[in-house]
């Protein structure tokens, strides 16, 4: 974890898909306030509740994935990454559950998707690595300097395919800013 004033960057490297969680303790909004912009972030806890239903059309698959299988690490007492193509069954059934409960179509979250985030468990790639702390250098170098947008909530690296996927889970409207 890295901390500089006003901002937290987090990452959770599991299943071969890094998610980088930029400025976990502030919402993002851009504000205009007496003359000065001001810029405000999502609590992460709070874009990780927002309903399924909720989120964007384009939101990548990966995020719901990864939710998924947090949710039925964190039922079943694991840490993240101690799953294995062997809970494939539950994890189907723990999709199907939290699709139902989340108004989301189960082709959301592709069978192929899971399989693949299961089978690679705790594997860590040295290449990943180096393409996060470029992107995390890039994002401390942004924060520092104040030129650029930051990551507004996540940022998911897919080893299989090579991108970098950037998730904007919007924030609550902003009633007022003193």
């Amino acid at each position: 974890m890295l901390q500089l004033p006003n901002i937290t960057i987090n990452s959770d490297d599991c299943n071969c898909i890094t998610t980088l969680l930029h400025a976990s303790g502030v919402k993002y909004c851009k504000l205009k306030y007496n003359g000065c912009i001001y810029i405000l972030f999502v609590f992460i806890q709070e874009a990780i509740s927002v309903p399924w239903k909720n989120l964007p059309k384009k939101t990548t698959k990966l995020y719901y994935a990864m939710r998924v299988l947090e949710s039925y690490e964190l039922s079943e007492g694991r840490n993240p990454g101690e799953t294995g193509l062997s809970d494939l069954p539950a994890v189907l059934a723990w999709r199907k559950d939290m699709c139902d409960r989340m108004s989301l179509s189960e082709s959301q979250i592709p069978t192929a998707l899971l399989e693949r985030l299961l089978a690679a468990g705790k594997k860590e790639h040295p290449p990943v690595c180096a393409i996060l702390g470029g992107i995390l250098g890039q994002e401390v170098i942004k924060s520092i300097s104040c030129k650029g947008d930051p990551i507004k909530n996540f940022f998911y690296y897919d080893a299989a395919d090579g991108k970098g996927i950037m998730e904007d889970i919007p924030p609550t409207p902003v009633e007022h800013f003193a």
